[in-house]
């Protein structure tokens, strides 16, 4: 499974970004696939997490209410909508993938890992 992120940028708080995931080669029928982010010298921290079967949702805290993720089964892709960013939202941003319908929160579950596409937010 090869995952390709895109749609990363520079804005300003308050405004919005799109991340799309593309998955690609073999795919999983029972599978999730979730974002994760790492800011500067601090370690990577979820972010979100969506199954793809039944497309439950799972938030960290600290992005509910503003991010959502969702999934588009024709493309094979997953998005992160980001609204109402903050300057603590800059990071690079990674999508994963799992063998699994449980979608985790834990990256140590994941089986393949995209590569990262950077987010900045200015004040």
């Amino acid at each position: 499974v090869q995952l390709q992120a895109s749609g990363g940028g520079s804005v300003q708080a308050g405004g919005s970004l799109r991340l799309s995931c593309a998955a690609s080669g073999r795919t999983f029928s029972d599978r999730s696939m979730g974002w994760f982010r790492q800011a500067p010298g601090r370690e990577r921290e979820f972010v979100a997490a969506i199954s793809w079967s039944t497309s439950r949702t799972y938030y960290a805290d600290s992005v509910k209410g503003r991010f959502t993720i969702a999934r588009d089964n024709a493309k094979n892709t997953v998005y992160l909508q980001m609204n109402y960013l903050k300057p603590e939202d800059t990071a690079a941003y990674y999508c994963a993938a799992r063998r699994s319908s449980y979608a985790s929160a834990n990256q140590n579950e994941y089986d393949y890992w995209g590569q990262g596409t950077e987010v900045t937010v200015s004040s």
